[in-house]
Parts: C-alpha cells; sequence; structure tokens
C-alpha cells in the first residue's frame, strides 16, 4: 500500500453539463500515463448506494419528502466514504468522483431551500469532514442543461434502463436555485472549487480539465518524467 495519501477530485454541476463525460476522458488520460485511478459516483457508488440512488432518481418517489431526501444523500455518501474513497485514497490512489457533498449543499440546499447549514453539519458529523482536494464546477447554461438531461433520461427509458429522472422533472426555478448555489460554494472556497465554462465544445471543455489538473498537481508532467526516467 502507498504511504502517500492520494488526491480527491470531485466534479459538480447540474445535470446535463457533461460532467461524466468529462471525468471519464480524464480517467482515460491519467491511466495512460500509469496513474492508480479510481472512478466513482454519488448517489451511489457501493452496492447500498446504488439502491438508495435508485430510490433517490425513481420517479415513483416524487413523494419524497425534502429532508429524508437529504438523509438519504448522506446515507448513501457515508457508505461511499467508508467502502471506497478511505481506501482509494489511503492506497494512493487519483480518486474521480462524479458529485459529493457540494451536489447537496446545491440541490438541496439551493435547490430544495433547505439552505447550507444542515448539509454542512451532516458532512461534518458523518463524513469525517472528508473534502475534496479539488471540486471542478462545470458551469453552463441552465436551460441547455436540462434539456439535454431530459434527452438522456428519455432514451434510458425507451432502452429499459432504470429511470432517473426524478429531478429533470423539477422547473426552470429550481435549477436556477441550484446554480446560484454552486456559485456560492465556489465564491467561498476559492482553493477548492475552481470553476470550468461548459458552454464550448466537448474538446474545449476536455482542454481547459487537463491544464486544470495538471496546474494543481502536476499530475501529467509527472507521470511522464517517471515514465521516461523507468
Amino acid at each position: 500500500m502507498s504511504s502517500r495519501r492520494g488526491k480527491f477530485i470531485t466534479f459538480e454541476g447540474l445535470d446535463g453539463c457533461g460532467k461524466s463525460t468529462q471525468m471519464e476522458i480524464l480517467a482515460a488520460k491519467l491511466r495512460e500515463r500509469g496513474l492508480a485511478i479510481t472512478v466513482t459516483r454519488e448517489p451511489g457508488g457501493t452496492p447500498t448506494g446504488e439502491q438508495i440512488r435508485q430510490i433517490l432518481l425513481d420517479t415513483k418517489t416524487s413523494g419524497l419528502s425534502t429532508k429524508a431526501e437529504l438523509a438519504l444523500m448522506f446515507a448513501s455518501r457515508a457508505q461511499h466514504i467508508e467502502e471506497v474513497l478511505l481506501p482509494a485514497l489511503a492506497a494512493g490512489n487519483i480518486v474521480l468522483c462524479d458529485r459529493f457533498t457540494d451536489s447537496s449543499e446545491a440541490y438541496q440546499g439551493g435547490g430544495r431551500k433547505l439552505g447550507s447549514a444542515p448539509v454542512l453539519e451532516l458532512h461534518r458529523v458523518l463524513c469525517r469532514n472528508l473534502q475534496p482536494d479539488l471540486t471542478i464546477l462545470m458551469d453552463s447554461d441552465v436551460a441547455a442543461c436540462v434539456d439535454r438531461a431530459r434527452r438522456r433520461n428519455r432514451a434510458r427509458a425507451n432502452s429499459d434502463l432504470s429511470d432517473e429522472s426524478r429531478f429533470e422533472r423539477e422547473n426552470r426555478a429550481f435549477f436556477s436555485r441550484v446554480r446560484t448555489a454552486y456559485l456560492e460554494i465556489a465564491k467561498r472556497e476559492p482553493e477548492r472549487v475552481i470553476v470550468v465554462d461548459a458552454r464550448g465544445t466537448p474538446e474545449q471543455t476536455h482542454s481547459r480539465l487537463l491544464d486544470l489538473v495538471n496546474e494543481k498537481f502536476g499530475l501529467l508532467n509527472s507521470a511522464v518524467k517517471a515514465r521516461n526516467v523507468g
């Protein structure tokens, strides 16, 4: 096991902003350089978490209360931390995670109007106050993101895949509150959260992300140097 703690990088943003795709592309680039990568997501990431994800995102649970929704998010997260995140970081891996506590602060705190305080308190109590080393907030147009997410979920439904469209049924005001909450987090924690304009092409966004990760950690350069020395 590595004696050095790994790096914890999270991807945040509205559904449909392209963060999942960009995270997978970054993972592939880092793996090409011989780095140990763990890719995971929230809600989910563990067998228990995936079951909770189904409850949270399925339209059949439209009557779920806002507080129950927040509690379930953190139940999934607490299991995820113990089962996946902490072991991977202890092994020295670079962990790329699609969503973390910032999503709860944006969606439940902002979108559902529960505020930041209960989210941050639950994080402190249940999550060992684990914080990402870097959070990439992919910012894009609200209407475009929602339309893209709805098209994706319709395609999933037509393919007999699981229904994950409960949040996409919310109105534009909800998603505007989510985006505002995200930007407030970035303003509050500028050293950790870096906003990336995701309105360009996927290639342009990918180039920005590579530069960002390399500037923050030097992962790409150090990996190339290590390979050349070897």
